[in-house]
Parts: structure tokens; C-alpha cells; sequence
């Protein structure tokens, strides 16, 4: 897959981007449509795909095309859309000079808390994460909420629910007995499913 570059939408904050702004009016059009006629209509991925034609980097386009195959139940194709998306936002926090493909960007607690770009990438890698461990990707699932936790140690976007769920996950696989993590979060001192503990 290719790496899009941070210059990928000419004109437009990226911010503001995530934000649906600076989208042609029929573009706009094409997504509303495609909204209300929901996530199992055939006419509804065709305006999806017509609007990520006319703009194909734009947040909006992929949020849209993402949501439509996850409430459709298609998991498999919104996990092709997050990984896609996860390569946009990526570029968009990453200075636009030539450097290692796995590197990550820098996010500070702030950014993860108030800037829209942070926020973007932080939250369609915890989607990516969710959609790997629905399909039983465990080794993708856990690399990327590693990379969560590394990213937003303060757990601002929720992703140790999913560690949770990806303990038990490996646990059942084990075949060893349930663990209560709401009771091994209050131990800990934290609310129950949130943040991500003392443990790796």
C-alpha cells in the first residue's frame, strides 16, 4: 500500500478535514444520500465509492465508507477501509520527509485530548484493533493496541476495554478460568475499562 503524503488535500487543515470540512457541496451530497438510505442499500456504497473517487484522501469519504461496511456487519471490508485510513491519518501527523514506514508519530497527551488530526488517528487505530480481535486476528489486535497504549498511556480514547477483551480472548484459548477485570481494575485503582493497568 502506498503512503500518502501530509499534502494529500491541497488547501484544506487536516483538522478541519476530520471535521467534514472542505468537501466539494457534491460530495456532500453523495455521503448525506448514501446515509439515509443505510448500511445494507447496494445504490448507498455506489455514492460511497463515487465520493472517495472525487475525493479519495479526504477523512470524510473513508469515515463514511467505514461506517457503512461496519454497521453492515461487514467486518472484513471495514477492517480493509481502517487499514487505509490508519496510512492517511498517519501521514497527516508525520513530517512529510522521507523516513521509516513503521515509524509512529509523536502524540503528546494534550494532542491526544484536543487536536482533531491526534484524535483521528488515535481512534481508527483503536477501530482497527476492535475489527482484528472481532476476527480473531489476535496477533494484529495486539500489536495495534500496544501501539494505543505506547501512543495514549492515559487511555483518553478508551482502547484498555479492549485489552480486556483480548486478555479473555487469550485466557479462553488457554482454556484458563475467567479473571473479573472490573474487580482488577478497582484493585488497581482505576474505574473498570479504564486505563490500561499495571500489566503489560
Amino acid at each position: 500500500m502506498s503512503t500518502p503524503s501530509a499534502d494529500t488535500l491541497p488547501g484544506v487543515d487536516f483538522d478541519l478535514a476530520v471535521l467534514g470540512r472542505g468537501l466539494p457541496a457534491e460530495v456532500e451530497a453523495w455521503l448525506r444520500q448514501a446515509g439515509q438510505l443505510g448500511p445494507h442499500a447496494p445504490q448507498a456504497l455506489e455514492l460511497l465509492l463515487q465520493a472517495r473517487a472525487a475525493a479519495p484522501e479526504h477523512p470524510a469519504t473513508l469515515i463514511a465508507l467505514y461506517r457503512y461496511h461496519f454497521y453492515g456487519h461487514r467486518l472484513s471490508q471495514a477492517l480493509e477501509v481502517a487499514e487505509e485510513t490508519l496510512a492517511h491519518a498517519r501521514a497527516a501527523l508525520m513530517p512529510p520527509v522521507a523516513e521509516d514506514p513503521g515509524a509512529l508519530p509523536h502524540i503528546t497527551d494534550e494532542q491526544a485530548r484536543f487536536d482533531a488530526a491526534a484524535r483521528f488517528y488515535l481512534f481508527t487505530l483503536k477501530g482497527y484493533a476492535y475489527l482484528s480481535l472481532r476476527l480473531g486476528r489476535l496477533d494484529s489486535g495486539r500489536l495495534a493496541l500496544s501501539t494505543l497504549r505506547l501512543l495514549d498511556p492515559q487511555d483518553r480514547l478508551g482502547g484498555a476495554v479492549l485489552q480486556a477483551v483480548l486478555a479473555r480472548a487469550e485466557r479462553a484459548a488457554r482454556g484458563e478460568d475467567e479473571v473479573d477485570f472490573d474487580e482488577q481494575a478497582r484493585l488497581e485503582g482505576r474505574k473498570p475499562h479504564r486505563g490500561w493497568g499495571v500489566a503489560s
